[in-house]
């Protein structure tokens, strides 16, 4: 499979996606929402992969969307384009949780907005010391709802603290996410790759079929159905997506000032 806007590579039946955009941290581009969709679909079907691990190149784990190649096009999009876009963004947590085998989250470092997401939606997290994350929606005049975040943050730090994240956007340190159940654990910088490759090569070696039995029960057993969750925040997404507020948020971070929200 070739990709574009990551690096892929397999080895030992562990597939690594390498997020390769390391002087923006990593941001996203709709290329990269597309291929990472594409790619998480597929692997269902390629049996010759055990495990998927997912990082990032140099100091960043993912940015989020990137602020002139999603955020400014998306400012000129209406309606069932956006609605388009969001959909596409929850289709790849969908197919992340879907899939039955594990996937691993080496987080090297900030982790935000959707690069937070792509952490969530795995199955483990191992972060550096020097890993951040951040659930930034609200700061650009969005919802927290955002590819899957109210149905999956809530069921791994609690509602309290899922609040407290999405509401404000503060960035939490690794030691915070692995104090309330964010990060499984965390790990000497130099040494996050070892450690994620080494619960890789355990996971390869488990009952898969069993741990995909599990994984989605995992996901079944939750109150509400991951892909009605999904298809609710997609559709909420793209309306926040035409509001003065979205625009707002994206001149600010352009001309690098605190954002003024609509107050009515």
């Amino acid at each position: 499979m070739a990709y574009q806007s990551f690096i892929y590579e397999v080895e030992d039946e562990i597939a690594t996606v390498r997020l390769n955009d390391p002087g923006r941290l990593n941001a996203l581009t709709f290329q990269t929402y597309e291929e990472l969709e594409r790619l998480t679909r597929e692997l269902a079907e390629d049996q010759t992969i055990k495990v998927l691990v997912l990082t990032g190149e140099g100091k960043g784990f993912c940015s989020g969307g990137s602020v002139h190649e999603i955020i400014a096009k998306l400012l000129e999009m209406k309606g069932d384009a956006l609605y388009r876009f969001t959909r596409m963004s929850c289709d790849v947590v969908k197919n992340m949780r879907n899939l039955k085998k594990p996937i691993v989250a080496a987080v090297n470092g900030m982790a935000a907005g959707a690069g937070a997401m792509l952490a969530l939606a795995s199955d483990f997290r191992i972060a550096s010391v020097h890993a951040r994350f951040a659930f930034l929606f609200v700061r650009v005049g969005l919802a927290g709802a955002d590819m899957g975040a109210l149905h999956l943050l809530p069921r791994i730090v609690g509602q309290a603290r899922a609040t407290e994240l999405l509401f404000l956007g503060d960035a939490i340190d690794a030691q915070e996410a692995w104090r309330i159940g964010l990060a499984n654990r965390v790990v000497r910088h130099e040494d996050l790759m070892k450690e994620a490759y080494s619960l890789a090569r355990r996971l390869k070696d488990a009952p898969l079929y069993a741990l995909g039995v599990t994984k989605q029960l995992l996901n079944r057993e939750l109150q509400m159905d991951l892909e009605a969750a999904l298809e609710m925040e997609a559709r909420a997404q793209a309306i926040c997506m035409e509001t003065a507020d979205f625009r707002e948020g994206y001149r600010a971070i352009v001309e690098k000032r605190a954002p003024t929200f609509n107050r009515s």
